[in-house]
């Protein structure tokens, strides 16, 4: 039988896991874009070990957290760091709107972390919600 505590544990490791898919998931993008459609080869290596990379650490974290939670998650911090770091890194554009709305987004994937804690889905299901 698991206790809760073992529960909690495990769940901690999946998020742990789901925020490394989330920056495999930048180097990824970042690489990609540095790899100019992967005809400069070391940026298409450096994509490649970055996709499987972030597909295995996904992978492990979907085992315990909720599929569509945890994309939601993973997509948002990709997104967000792709257009963070590719403005400091490759020199894209980044205008307030569009940081308005990456703020936005940290802030949906932040509530869908506290929505999946345990204490938030102990009082979801005692009714005290």
């Amino acid at each position: 039988m698991t206790t809760t505590g073992e529960m909690n544990k495990r769940h901690g490791g999946a998020w742990i896991m789901l925020l490394l898919a989330g920056a495999f998931e930048i180097g990824y993008a970042l690489s990609v874009a540095g790899s100019k459609a992967f005809t400069v080869l070391n940026w298409s290596i450096a994509a490649t070990v970055f996709f499987l990379l972030t597909l295995y650490a996904l992978s492990v974290a979907l085992q315990t957290i909720d599929v569509g939670i945890g994309y939601a998650v993973w997509a948002g911090i990709g997104s967000v760091g792709a257009a963070a770091f590719g403005s400091v890194l490759l020199d894209q554009p980044l205008t307030l709107a569009q940081a308005f709305w990456l703020a936005v987004i940290i802030g949906g994937v932040v509530w869908l972390k506290l929505a999946d804690s345990a204490r938030w889905q102990i009082h979801k299901n005692s009714g005290s919600l």
